[in-house]
């Protein structure tokens, strides 16, 4: 039995490096994949007729083959699978419905949460999970991306400034038996990471940190390809680290954390102190954030120099990121995104000024490109990744 089980044990790991292979080059021959992955020819053609039979893999025709022989592309069908993502913000829960490939299907907010309505909300994401795996027997696994820092060996989040009642629900409890499928659970910043490199990956992809900059401020890095987790898996955590050793209280009893400067809710608070939006207090977040862009845009000086003062935080943030985990990229995504080059601008100036030069030199500094907001997105990365190391959940015979 010992013997099957490593046996059987093997298989799987073939079978994901292929899947994973295919996932990251699309089309490939056998013999491509092969060579790649410094397996047998004969083993490459056994597993693969079993992916195909299963529904997993299917035959895309002729290629181009070597020594005039004759070969047929291989693909994974990302389209039949689907995964429901689930990202958890202060304020908010998103919900969305997504394939393999990241392409959301559907995406849905449900009503803002307040300190009163924790179980109501919980009780909804249920109800709503259940009604979209009902409408859609093709969804695999369920991902979700909660507020940070989230202790992962204990399942509940250690601090979440403005609504601390999050900090009492235990995660894995609420929610990894309650479905039929598996639950994957991840801190948002970090599965933001994963979606990058998963879905949007180009040069540097298995070196970069994700800058979250949402209702809260958060990081996930990835180095050598491998998510950075620390002892309890709250490590990068990068919105309770004090840029100001005199500054405001933070709610994890810090005092000048950078999330206390930079994080939407801040943000929020300076423009509403500025008058700069006229009934800034009665939009969300976003939509407030989204308002000042729109007035700087339009030649708003007092506008324009509130984005650069958040930008240069932000940038205080960036040379922590530089210095101490040294990513070839660092991905700005969330809410305070949408200022687009402005903020970029702000965040080289503080690097060139204040990070260790060669660092700075060699870290490329973007904005997120993912058609969604990269917490839910990568919320979505967090199942599709599990599926892709366990294909026999692909299985679809």
């Amino acid at each position: 039995m010992a013997s099957d089980t490593g046996t059987n044990a093997t298989a799987e790991v073939n079978r994901a490096r292929i899947v994973r292979h295919l996932y990251r080059h699309g089309v490939d021959s056998r013999a491509q994949i092969a060579k790649a992955l410094g397996l047998t020819p004969a083993a490459i053609t056994k597993i693969t007729a079993r992916l195909i039979d299963e529904g997993v893999l299917h035959e895309t025709g002729d290629m181009a083959g070597t020594s005039r022989r004759r070969s047929i592309g291989v693909a994974l069908d990302t389209a039949q699978s689907h995964v429901i993502g689930v990202k958890f913000a202060r304020s908010l829960v998103e919900i969305g419905v997504f394939d393999l490939s990241g392409h959301a299907l559907s995406m849905e907010e449900l009503p803002p949460v307040d300190e009163s309505g924790i179980e109501a909300t919980l009780q909804l994401i249920h109800e709503r999970i259940h009604a979209l795996m009902d409408a859609a027997p093709a969804i695999l696994a369920i991902g979700m991306a909660v507020p940070g820092p989230y202790l992962k060996s204990r399942g509940h989040t250690a601090v979440v400034s403005s609504m601390q009642q999050w900090r009492s629900v235990n995660f894995p409890a609420e929610f990894a038996d309650a479905f039929a499928v598996p639950v994957l659970i991840e801190q948002d910043a970090r599965a933001g990471a994963l979606a990058q490199q998963l879905f949007s990956p180009g040069p540097g992809a298995d070196s970069l940190a994700y800058y979250l900059l949402g209702e809260g401020v958060g990081l996930g890095v990835i180095e050598h390809g491998a998510i950075v987790d620390g002892a309890d898996g709250a490590a990068t955590e990068i919105g309770h680290i004090s840029i100001d050793v005199a500054g405001r209280p933070c709610e994890c009893g810090n005092v000048g954390c950078l999330e206390r400067y930079c994080s939407a809710v801040a943000v929020h608070d300076d423009i509403d102190a500025s008058g700069l939006v006229s009934h800034s207090a009665s939009l969300s977040h976003r939509q407030a954030f989204a308002a000042l862009c729109e007035r700087a845009a339009a030649g708003n000086a007092e506008a324009r120099a509130l984005i650069a003062g958040v930008g240069t935080v932000v940038g205080y943030g960036a040379v922590t990121i530089v210095n101490a985990y040294n990513p070839s990229r660092i991905v700005v995504g969330d809410i305070l995104a949408q200022a687009g080059e402005p903020l970029l601008d702000a965040i080289r100036a503080v690097l060139d000024e204040r990070a260790i030069p060669e660092l700075a030199a060699a870290t490329e500094v973007t904005l997120s490109e993912l058609p969604t907001d990269a917490a839910v997105t990568g919320a979505a990365a967090v199942a599709i990744t599990h599926l892709l190391e366990h294909p026999s959940l692909l299985a679809r015979s």
